[in-house]
Protein backbone atom coordinates (compact mmCIF):
# COMPACT_ATOMS: atom_id res chain seq x y z
CA UNK A 1 0.00 0.00 0.00
CA UNK A 2 1.67 3.32 -1.50
CA UNK A 3 -1.16 5.68 0.31
CA UNK A 4 0.85 7.39 3.21
CA UNK A 5 -2.28 9.06 5.10
CA UNK A 6 -4.00 6.24 5.62
CA UNK A 7 -3.22 3.32 8.11
CA UNK A 8 -4.72 -0.10 8.01
CA UNK A 9 -4.38 -2.03 11.20
CA UNK A 10 -5.65 -5.33 11.12
CA UNK A 11 -8.69 -6.59 13.95
CA UNK A 12 -8.61 -10.54 14.33
CA UNK A 13 -11.98 -12.20 15.56
CA UNK A 14 -9.97 -13.08 18.43
CA UNK A 15 -8.76 -9.88 18.87
CA UNK A 16 -12.43 -8.31 19.76
CA UNK A 17 -13.52 -10.12 22.95
CA UNK A 18 -9.93 -9.72 24.65
CA UNK A 19 -8.84 -5.96 23.45
CA UNK A 20 -11.77 -4.35 21.60
CA UNK A 21 -14.84 -3.88 23.62
CA UNK A 22 -16.38 -0.61 22.71
CA UNK A 23 -17.60 0.01 19.15
CA UNK A 24 -17.88 3.88 18.93
CA UNK A 25 -20.81 5.27 16.37
CA UNK A 26 -21.58 8.94 14.50
CA UNK A 27 -24.04 9.49 11.94
CA UNK A 28 -22.99 12.33 9.16
CA UNK A 29 -24.25 13.41 5.73
CA UNK A 30 -22.19 13.19 2.68
CA UNK A 31 -23.14 14.69 -0.82
CA UNK A 32 -24.02 10.40 -1.52
CA UNK A 33 -26.55 10.17 1.39
CA UNK A 34 -26.35 9.48 5.46
CA UNK A 35 -23.28 7.05 6.47
CA UNK A 36 -22.50 5.87 10.07
CA UNK A 37 -19.12 6.25 11.42
CA UNK A 38 -17.84 3.37 13.66
CA UNK A 39 -14.86 3.31 15.54
CA UNK A 40 -12.76 1.40 18.16
CA UNK A 41 -9.88 2.91 20.05
CA UNK A 42 -7.38 2.29 17.43
CA UNK A 43 -8.97 3.26 13.90
CA UNK A 44 -12.34 3.49 12.27
CA UNK A 45 -13.73 0.00 11.52
CA UNK A 46 -16.63 0.51 9.58
CA UNK A 47 -18.41 3.49 7.53
CA UNK A 48 -21.51 2.50 5.54
CA UNK A 49 -24.51 4.04 3.72
CA UNK A 50 -27.87 4.19 6.10
CA UNK A 51 -31.38 4.71 5.16
CA UNK A 52 -31.95 5.67 8.74
CA UNK A 53 -30.31 5.98 11.81
CA UNK A 54 -31.79 3.49 13.70
CA UNK A 55 -31.10 0.90 10.53
CA UNK A 56 -27.54 2.07 10.35
CA UNK A 57 -27.51 0.99 14.15
CA UNK A 58 -29.09 -2.29 13.92
CA UNK A 59 -26.49 -2.91 10.74
CA UNK A 60 -23.87 -2.05 12.96
CA UNK A 61 -24.54 -4.88 15.99
CA UNK A 62 -24.87 -7.32 13.83
CA UNK A 63 -21.64 -6.82 12.29
CA UNK A 64 -20.33 -6.59 15.66
CA UNK A 65 -22.90 -7.83 17.79
CA UNK A 66 -20.67 -9.17 20.94
CA UNK A 67 -19.14 -5.48 20.99
CA UNK A 68 -20.70 -2.87 23.38
CA UNK A 69 -21.96 -0.44 20.84
CA UNK A 70 -22.47 3.36 22.34
CA UNK A 71 -22.38 6.79 21.07
CA UNK A 72 -19.77 8.97 20.78
CA UNK A 73 -17.24 10.69 18.13
CA UNK A 74 -13.45 10.37 18.08
CA UNK A 75 -10.48 12.47 16.17
CA UNK A 76 -10.48 9.37 13.19
CA UNK A 77 -14.19 9.83 12.82
CA UNK A 78 -13.68 13.60 12.51
CA UNK A 79 -11.11 12.79 9.70
CA UNK A 80 -13.86 10.94 8.12
CA UNK A 81 -15.79 13.46 8.26
CA UNK A 82 -13.99 16.39 7.09
CA UNK A 83 -13.04 13.35 4.34
CA UNK A 84 -16.51 13.65 2.72
CA UNK A 85 -17.08 17.43 3.41
CA UNK A 86 -14.32 17.88 0.76
CA UNK A 87 -15.74 16.35 -1.90
CA UNK A 88 -14.17 13.04 -1.02
CA UNK A 89 -10.23 14.61 -2.00
CA UNK A 90 -7.73 12.28 -0.55
CA UNK A 91 -8.26 12.06 3.68
CA UNK A 92 -5.77 13.45 5.84
CA UNK A 93 -4.22 10.94 8.23
CA UNK A 94 -6.69 8.26 9.37
CA UNK A 95 -6.28 4.69 10.91
CA UNK A 96 -8.32 2.45 9.85
CA UNK A 97 -8.92 -0.87 12.46
CA UNK A 98 -10.30 -3.30 10.33
CA UNK A 99 -12.30 -6.95 10.29
CA UNK A 100 -11.04 -8.88 8.07
CA UNK A 101 -9.50 -12.08 7.13
CA UNK A 102 -5.33 -11.41 5.27
CA UNK A 103 -6.44 -11.96 1.91
CA UNK A 104 -9.26 -9.27 2.22
CA UNK A 105 -7.01 -6.59 4.29
CA UNK A 106 -4.51 -7.27 0.99
CA UNK A 107 -7.61 -6.11 -1.59
CA UNK A 108 -8.48 -3.37 0.58
CA UNK A 109 -5.26 -1.71 0.54
CA UNK A 110 -4.89 -2.71 -3.32
CA UNK A 111 -8.11 -0.48 -3.35
CA UNK A 112 -6.26 2.74 -1.17
CA UNK A 113 -3.63 2.43 -4.23
CA UNK A 114 -5.96 3.97 -7.16
CA UNK A 115 -6.01 7.33 -7.77
CA UNK A 116 -8.28 10.02 -7.36
CA UNK A 117 -10.60 10.02 -10.22
CA UNK A 118 -9.41 6.77 -12.01
CA UNK A 119 -11.18 3.78 -12.40
CA UNK A 120 -9.36 0.29 -12.48
CA UNK A 121 -10.53 -3.73 -12.76
CA UNK A 122 -11.08 -6.85 -10.87
CA UNK A 123 -8.26 -8.38 -12.65
CA UNK A 124 -5.97 -5.55 -12.45
CA UNK A 125 -6.68 -5.65 -8.31
CA UNK A 126 -6.05 -9.07 -8.56
CA UNK A 127 -2.46 -8.78 -10.44
CA UNK A 128 -1.96 -6.17 -8.34
CA UNK A 129 -1.81 -8.56 -5.45
CA UNK A 130 0.04 -11.07 -7.23
CA UNK A 131 -3.23 -13.42 -7.32
CA UNK A 132 -3.80 -13.16 -11.32
CA UNK A 133 -6.74 -16.10 -11.36
CA UNK A 134 -8.76 -14.73 -8.43
CA UNK A 135 -10.04 -12.41 -9.86
CA UNK A 136 -14.17 -13.72 -8.52
CA UNK A 137 -12.23 -13.68 -4.91
CA UNK A 138 -11.18 -10.64 -5.16
CA UNK A 139 -14.48 -9.33 -6.19
CA UNK A 140 -15.77 -10.42 -3.44
CA UNK A 141 -13.08 -8.80 -1.07
CA UNK A 142 -14.17 -5.80 -2.56
CA UNK A 143 -17.90 -6.13 -1.78
CA UNK A 144 -17.04 -6.99 2.08
CA UNK A 145 -15.14 -3.42 2.03
CA UNK A 146 -16.46 -2.51 5.44
CA UNK A 147 -15.26 1.29 4.90
CA UNK A 148 -17.29 3.37 1.81
CA UNK A 149 -15.51 5.57 -0.31
CA UNK A 150 -12.65 6.15 1.76
CA UNK A 151 -11.44 2.60 0.41
CA UNK A 152 -12.95 2.95 -2.63
CA UNK A 153 -14.20 -0.11 -3.88
CA UNK A 154 -16.68 2.24 -6.44
CA UNK A 155 -13.25 2.73 -8.32
CA UNK A 156 -13.29 -0.83 -9.66
CA UNK A 157 -15.62 -1.70 -12.55
CA UNK A 158 -15.83 -4.50 -14.81
CA UNK A 159 -12.85 -5.50 -17.66
CA UNK A 160 -15.64 -4.60 -20.19
CA UNK A 161 -16.15 -1.01 -19.26
CA UNK A 162 -19.56 -1.61 -16.75
CA UNK A 163 -19.68 -0.90 -13.64
CA UNK A 164 -20.43 -4.04 -12.17
CA UNK A 165 -21.68 -4.24 -8.85
CA UNK A 166 -21.74 -1.77 -5.39
CA UNK A 167 -22.88 -2.54 -2.34
CA UNK A 168 -24.57 0.64 -1.55
CA UNK A 169 -26.45 0.47 -5.13
CA UNK A 170 -25.25 1.42 -8.59
CA UNK A 171 -26.76 4.51 -8.74
CA UNK A 172 -24.59 5.68 -5.57
CA UNK A 173 -21.90 4.28 -7.85
CA UNK A 174 -22.17 6.59 -10.58
CA UNK A 175 -22.82 9.51 -8.88
CA UNK A 176 -19.42 9.06 -6.33
CA UNK A 177 -17.49 7.89 -9.94
CA UNK A 178 -18.68 11.09 -11.52
CA UNK A 179 -18.46 13.23 -8.66
CA UNK A 180 -14.58 12.38 -8.86
CA UNK A 181 -14.09 12.78 -12.40
CA UNK A 182 -14.98 16.42 -12.05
Amino acid sequence: MDNPMITIIRLRKEELKKNITIIQYSFTMTPFGIVILASTKLGICYIAFVENEEDGKKQLISKFPDMEIIPGIDDNQENAIVFFKNSCNPPTKMKLHLLGTDFQVKVWEALLDIPFGKLTTYSAIANNIGQNRSYRAVGTAIGNNPIAVIIPCHRVVQSTGKLGGYRWGIDRKKVIIASESV
